[in-house]
């Protein structure tokens, strides 16, 4: 049993301790296209079933998401944060140093969620690489993404939807870029984040919630 949980740490960052699993967001999440090995990255495609197996395990109570991602593939991360939402299991997820781009609705999926005071989220329009055609289809693909993206966040947070599309806009901020960086506190208060805090207090309030649904 150990030897089976130092490997799925080394492989995929996750373990489990009594009744909780852990999970770690980190690096760049890999989508669709498969990154540099130079890259440190989280792999959508590993995360999926590992999933379904917590949600049908009877010895699993609960998932601590642990974070530090600049984000990565949209689509692939909103595809994980769309299935730890519908997770049945109590969930909470702990910011410990930044949670960028699709970083911020997998980090409002859980149930409940903790950002240590020097952390980050940073909220900003989708950027797209490679050949883009500059046609109004093109224009209004990227605003249907973001809505998308958005209204996740609005749904799974406190934050408002208006008040999170200005933070996206933001054009006072960011040098090279629009967007908006919110440290620790601050992200509690825009109504992204549950509260400020680090592993003691995420695994007490995920106990908490285990004892809850017991």
């Amino acid at each position: 049993m150990k030897e089976q949980q130092e490997k799925d740490i080394l492989e995929f960052g996750t373990s489990q301790m009594d009744e909780i699993q852990t999970l770690s967001i980190i690096g760049e999440i890999e989508g669709h296209d498969c990154l540099s090995e130079n890259v440190k990255t989280t792999k959508y495609e590993h995360l999926l079933p590992m999933l379904a197996k917590i949600e049908q395990s009877d010895s699993v109570r609960g998932i601590l998401l642990i974070m530090n991602t600049v984000g990565g593939d949209v689509s692939c991360g909103l595809a994980l944060a769309e299935m730890i939402a519908s997770i049945s299991k109590p969930t909470v997820s702990l910011i410990i140093g930044d949670s960028h781009s699709i970083g911020v609705p997998l980090a409002v999926a859980t149930d409940y969620s903790f950002i240590v005071p020097s952390a980050t989220m940073m909220i900003h329009p989708v950027r797209m690489s490679g050949q883009v055609l500059g046609t109004p289809q093109t224009y209004n693909q990227f605003q249907q993404i973001q809505d998308r993206i958005l209204d996740f966040i609005a749904c799974h947070s406190r934050a408002k939807k208006s008040v999170l599309e200005e933070l996206m806009m933001n054009t006072s901020m960011l040098s090279k870029d629009l967007g908006t960086v919110l440290v620790g506190k601050e992200a509690v208060s825009r109504g992204l984040v549950s509260e400020v805090g680090g592993i003691d207090r995420a695994l007490k309030k995920l106990k908490h919630l285990i004892d809850d649904v017991r």
